[in-house]
């Protein structure tokens, strides 16, 4: 059987869509590697898949290396999962987590299952521009960036800094020379 998955993502090009034609033998990892190719992201991330319900609400996870196991699923390991072990019908849905710090995913679903056989999996149509891959954040400023972007932040806090507003009178009693701290 080939399995016919088409995924999505709410960021990116509002057209962003990939196509995939598997082998229902090919693995999970298989997978995988055939959508970081199609999106040009390296495999450098801890990615996972997640089957989902109707209402994309995570159940079972398959994972890129073997981590603890959660009590209501087994662990399973992409390089050993074939896609046949727990996609079993049209309209599963699966998420692809491709941002594990910021749980960002690409959302798939199983359109068509046809009959024959292919070697792996292959991207059969790309549209639009896939999102970043990861995003960073600044936890004390609480500010998110995409990886890549051009802000510059220091530049724009620099230009809010006025040094003349420091006291620097009110620092001087600031001494840990007596040994009150502790």
């Amino acid at each position: 059987m080939i399995y016919r998955f088409t995924f999505s993502c709410e960021e990116g090009s509002p057209d962003f869509k990939r196509v995939f034609e598997a082998d229902a033998d090919a693995t999970f990892l298989d997978l995988h590697n055939a959508i970081l190719k199609s999106v040009n992201y390296p495999d450098d991330q801890m990615t996972s898949f997640y089957l989902c319900n109707e209402e994309w609400e995570k159940g079972q996870e398959v994972t890129l290396v073997e981590m603890d196991s959660n009590f209501e699923y087994d662990n399973m390991v992409m390089n050993e999962t074939r896609l046949s072990d727990l996609i079993i019908e049209k309209g599963q849905r699966l998420i692809y987590v491709f941002d594990p710090m910021f749980e960002r995913y690409f959302f798939g679903s199983l359109k068509e299952i046809l009959s024959g056989s292919m070697n792996g999996v292959e991207c059969v149509e790309s549209k639009g521009k896939a999102p970043k891959q990861l995003h960073t954040e600044d936890p004390l400023a609480g500010i998110k960036t995409g990886g890549n972007d051009d802000l510059d932040l220091d530049d724009e806090f620099r230009s809010e800094l006025d040094l003349s507003d420091i006291d620097e009178e009110g620092f001087q009693d600031l001494s840990f020379d007596d040994g009150t701290m502790f």
